[in-house]
């Protein structure tokens, strides 16, 4: 099978394609979970940021109503971070990740020296699933069995041995709640499930972020040593190559719009998954912007301008009413400023922000 060369930016529009950057759809909350293989989770306001930016007619209380009604559900998953996934993918990919997970007590061996982490787990499952519970009582809980062990290592052995989720009230919209874990299993009333092995989301990578590489998918999985499966998967694929030679699998159905397809704004969350799932990321985030969305650990919500990085933006709630900042890294033209301008309203009225509401170009990062 011939392997095709395929520019950064036709990269850059097949991937926004995918992730519902390029129009907005009229998905169900669901259904746009399912398809986009989880949103980063972090932030608690984030999902419905990176919702809106993505559907058509989407509500803040069709999200909120998913989490209540435990159709969705925030766990660790990928690369050791909070997502939100459908309850069907909590029960798949957690399994898929699992591994990773647990190499992470390495981190920790020094605080759980004498813990027998079996035990740990078969005394922590029960206690979670008596009721939700948070953090401090999950490390006081254990520290009852082994008083001599660090505690925070103790809750993060639970958090990676186990598959616990964040259940409600946290993250519904407009309310408050102390992060509280349960198992998956016992607050989405299903059965554990075993690992079916990387093949299957490998596709589902590749129609949510494709054309990609095998080691695009492990930035964004957190594995290692999944070529095998790409090999196996090799001729249900097409290849490509980028510009710097690196082979690229996909989906032969999948979408390639062509590379001058109009890009419009679109405002961000932080940590959105365009921006994080690919080892090259230049397909969305120009060398020359590198890294200006960081500061420290923390990510600042970002904007797109013709498809890539462009800018930093701040959403801010107050008596008075809503401001949005926005912060170019270049010098958009009028046209785009205006776009942008027109994007915030938008994003302010789906996210029901309290008016009246000023947009304004101005320092975002201090």
């Amino acid at each position: 099978m011939t392997t095709k060369p395929i520019t950064t930016r036709a990269l850059g529009r097949a991937t926004l394609e995918r992730q519902l950057l390029l129009r907005r759809r009229p998905m169900t909350v669901e259904d746009a979970v399912a398809h986009l293989v989880g949103l980063q989770a972090q932030e608690v306001r984030a999902p419905y940021v990176t919702l809106a930016a993505r559907l058509d007619g989407f509500t803040p209380a069709a999200l909120s109503d998913a989490l209540e009604e435990r159709r969705v559900a925030r766990i660790v998953t990928m690369r050791s971070t909070i997502h939100l996934h459908t309850a069907d993918d909590c029960m798949t990919l957690r399994p898929l990740v699992q591994p990773a997970r647990a190499k992470e007590l390495n981190i920790f061996r020094e605080g759980l020296v004498g813990v027998d982490l079996e035990r740990l787990c078969a005394v922590t499952r029960p206690y979670v699933e008596e009721e939700p519970r948070t953090p401090k009582e999950i490390r006081e809980w254990l520290l009852g069995t082994w008083p001599d062990a660090d505690p925070q290592s103790l809750s993060a052995a639970a958090r990676c041995l186990l598959p616990l989720v964040q259940v409600t009230p946290r993250a519904l919209w407009r309310r408050s709640g102390a992060v509280r874990l349960t198992t998956a299993e016992h607050w989405l009333h299903r059965e554990a499930a075993e690992s079916r092995g990387p093949d299957e989301t490998v596709l589902r990578y590749l129609r949510a972020f494709g054309p990609a590489s095998v080691r695009d998918f492990q930035k964004w999985a957190g594995l290692t040593r999944t070529k095998p499966a790409f090999e196996r998967l090799r001729d249900r694929l097409v290849t490509f190559r980028d510009e710097h030679g690196v082979e690229l699998f996909d989906l032969p159905d999948a979408p390639r719009p062509d590379e001058d397809v109009p890009a419009p704004p679109r405002l961000l969350a932080d940590f959105d998954n365009v921006l994080l799932s690919h080892a090259d990321r230049t397909r969305v985030v120009p060398e020359a912007h590198h890294g200006r969305n960081w500061a420290a650990n923390a990510a600042y919500p970002a904007f797109l301008l013709d498809g890539f990085l462009a800018g930093l933006w701040t959403l801010k709630e107050s008596a008075d009413g809503t401001r949005i900042t926005l912060e170019p890294f270049g010098s958009p033209t009028r046209a785009q400023r205006e776009e942008l301008v027109a994007e915030a309203e938008r994003t302010a009225a789906v996210l029901e922000a309290p008016g009246p509401v000023t947009v304004d170009f101005a320092t975002v990062r201090k």
